[in-house]
């Protein structure tokens, strides 16, 4: 979920960068600091505008540099347990799909894809169901739910996130449409 908050945070200003456009080296090192990690409530910064300074900056004695706090506008992007995301399938793998949904990637593990055995294609990335013969390729629109959440402070794109479709109203979108066509005919 996106969302658009106001922070407070201090950025180190070198000695070196001193002689420059103050406003232009806060912004920089505004979003070179904040923007892409995660911080506090699982948060990942995605953007970073409207920096103002607060205050005169401070001089740690034995640094040299200027402490300044700033005041910003971001946005997040905070993904929770159990919410229904849609996403793009980025990759397949023998163990299933990775699927991109804002700015991080979620393992759609070969058992959460449907209610079907699955044969795997390597060779042409794609999931095929036995019976069904449903297939999940990359660059497929699919909605899923998070069930599983451990994002990684350090390497955002490393977090582990896993997805699951294997419940009604959720799966590739085409899938979706059909059953809905389905349903209607039969009505």
């Amino acid at each position: 979920m996106y969302i658009s908050i106001e922070r407070e945070k201090v950025v180190r200003i070198p000695p070196h960068m001193l002689g420059e456009d103050l406003m232009e080296v806060i912004n920089e090192l505004t979003w070179e600091s904040f923007e892409g990690k995660i911080e506090e409530n699982d948060m990942l910064t995605v953007l970073i505008k409207s920096v103002e300074p607060i205050g005169l900056g401070r001089i740690v004695h034995g640094d040299g540099a200027v402490y300044q706090k700033v005041k910003y506008e971001a946005l997040v992007f905070r993904p929770i347990l159990q919410e229904v995301v849609e996403g793009t399938v980025c990759e397949v793998l023998k163990f299933g799909a990775f699927v991109r949904f804002g700015p991080l990637d979620g393992l759609l593990h070969i058992s959460q894809v449907m209610d079907d055995r699955i044969d795997v294609d390597t060779d042409n990335q794609r999931l095929i169901g036995k019976d069904s013969k449903r297939d999940l390729k990359v660059g497929d629109k699919v909605r899923a739910r998070i069930v599983a959440l451990s994002l990684n402070e350090r390497s955002p794109r490393e977090s582990k996130i896993g997805l699951t479709m294997r419940q009604p109203g959720l799966g590739k979108l085409e899938w979706l449409k059909e059953d809905r066509e389905r349903k209607g005919e039969a009505a």
